[in-house]
This record gives C-alpha cells, sequence and structure tokens, in this order.
C-alpha cells in the first residue's frame, strides 16, 4: 500500500472508531465560553479573564473599534471593549480571536503548511464578512450575525489540523502535495464536524463545515453561502466547474453585487478591516 492511501487509511479507521486526536479549544476561550455562560456574570468578570491572554485582550479592542460595531468613537480599554460589545457576542468574538493557537506545530514542514493555511482562513473569513456585512446592508431584516460568521468561517476547515497532524508521523507523504490537499478537502468536513461535536458547537457550525464544498443552493441565504462565496473569491472552492453558476445565483439573490463584488466599496473597506484584526 502506498504512503498516500495508507495515511488515508489510517484518518478514515481512527475516525470510524473514534480513536482520532481531535484539537481542544485554547484554554482561554475555553475559559470565556464557561464564565459567558454562567447566568452571574458581570462585564468586569469577562474583562478580567479576557486580560489573562494579552493578545486576546489586543484583539478584543480591535474588534470593538472594527467596523463590525460601526462606531467612529474608539475605545482604549478591554472594560470598555467588552462593554460595547456585549455579553451576549463576546463568547463567539473570544473564541473567533483565540483559534490562531490552534495552528501550531513542532515540525517546520508542517508549521509552514499551517501557516499558510491560516493565512487562507483569514482570507475566507475577511471576504465571506465584507459580503455579508454587504448584504445586511442591502436586506434591512437580514438576521445573519456577523460575529457568528467570523467564528464559522474561521471553523471551516477546521478538520485539516488532525490531518496534518497524522501526516507529520508519514513525511512521505510531503512529496505529494497534490495528494495531501485532496486528502484534506476529502476528509476535513468529516474530521471538522467530530471536533464540533466535541466542542459542543451547534448545527450552525457543523452545517458550515459539512456544507460549504457542496453547491447545494437554500431559498434564503445562510452562513454556508457566504463561506462558499468566499472560497471561490480566495481561489479554494473545490469544484470550480459550478463557481460561475454559483456566483451567477448569489448575484440574481442580491447577495452579491457582481461578478466584481469585491471591487464593491462596501465590501472592499469591511474586508480590510476584518483583515486588519488579524494581522
Amino acid at each position: 500500500m502506498s504512503t498516500e492511501h495508507a495515511l488515508a487509511s489510517i484518518l478514515i479507521e481512527k475516525l470510524h472508531t473514534d480513536t482520532l486526536l481531535l484539537p481542544t479549544l485554547p484554554e482561554i476561550a475555553l475559559r470565556v465560553r464557561n464564565i459567558a455562560d454562567c447566568p452571574e456574570v458581570s462585564l468586569a468578570a469577562m474583562a478580567e479573564v479576557i486580560s489573562l491572554d494579552p493578545a486576546l485582550a489586543t484583539r478584543v479592542i480591535r474588534v470593538a473599534n472594527s467596523a463590525f460595531l460601526g462606531r467612529a468613537i474608539k475605545v482604549a480599554t478591554l472594560n470598555q471593549a467588552v462593554t460595547r460589545i456585549g455579553l451576549s457576542q463576546i463568547k463567539t468574538i473570544a473564541t473567533a480571536m483565540a483559534m490562531e493557537q490552534l495552528f501550531i506545530s513542532q515540525s517546520s514542514h508542517i508549521q509552514s503548511m499551517l501557516d499558510k493555511a491560516w493565512r487562507d482562513t483569514v482570507q475566507v473569513t475577511s471576504i465571506a464578512v465584507a459580503c455579508l456585512s454587504y448584504y445586511r446592508m442591502q436586506q434591512k431584516q437580514c438576521r445573519l450575525s456577523l460575529d457568528v460568521m467570523t467564528l464559522a468561517a474561521l471553523l471551516h476547515h477546521i478538520g485539516l489540523l488532525p490531518i496534518l497532524a497524522e501526516a507529520e508521523r508519514h513525511q512521505d507523504v510531503f512529496g505529494h502535495p497534490g495528494f495531501l490537499k485532496h486528502l484534506m478537502l476529502k476528509l476535513s468536513p468529516h474530521i471538522g464536524l467530530a471536533i464540533m461535536k466535541a466542542w459542543g458547537f451547534d448545527d450552525t457550525y457543523q452545517g458550515v463545515i459539512t456544507g460549504w464544498q457542496q453547491a447545494t443552493i437554500s431559498a434564503q441565504p445562510d452562513y454556508i453561502d457566504f463561506v462558499r462565496i468566499a472560497t471561490i473569491a480566495q481561489g479554494g472552492y473545490p469544484r470550480p466547474e459550478l463557481q460561475h453558476k454559483l456566483l451567477e445565483h448569489y448575484i440574481q439573490q442580491g447577495i452579491l453585487p457582481d461578478a466584481d463584488f469585491m471591487q464593491e466599496p462596501a465590501i472592499a473597506t469591511v474586508y480590510q478591516d476584518v483583515r486588519s484584526i488579524f494581522s
């Protein structure tokens, strides 16, 4: 059996037997999520927990000052940032901002692949949030949330992490990057779904992970659609023969202004703002 097929077989077997080592939420994200679920939590207590991670605290302040919330007056402290974002949203935002901590490896080769995966993920997230922001301006009744969109997009390809971790034990596959890319696209939705269930994330996130590679068109726009749009724009959609048809549909639905939607000023502005949060 070739190294490539051996790796695929190992991953599938471990997934089916629940023995695949799945990533865990960053400790700070877990703390924030736990305290946010406490009915007695205060804004001050939440700010104190987030302050334990200076990098996360900085990014939360950036979010509070970003186009997400559209405020002209900037906040300068973490307490002000948490107050502006609000307890109902801070759990999602803080989790999203901590996601980069998962893209770490002791192997320099794997780390270079993870660095690229993170850059691609941020690109997809920035485009998805920008396009949703544009759609929300056109359709005031839209109930889709920008902070949920952020986390959903950051998680859309989370299943690649265990694949790369397993690949580290099979160095020969690095000579076949095309195979490894194919394997990540094929197995990532199944592994990502297992991760979401292990983390206790609801159907919204599970649906994005399992649905973005498909071409199923829903009656009403969903988070899946915006991740799919972003992967098309970023060049990562695995079914290029369907891209034109999908984009035509999204334009007809009013989700996108035209085929050159990234040139739309309202989209481009938010796109740059989101990217700056992760810089």
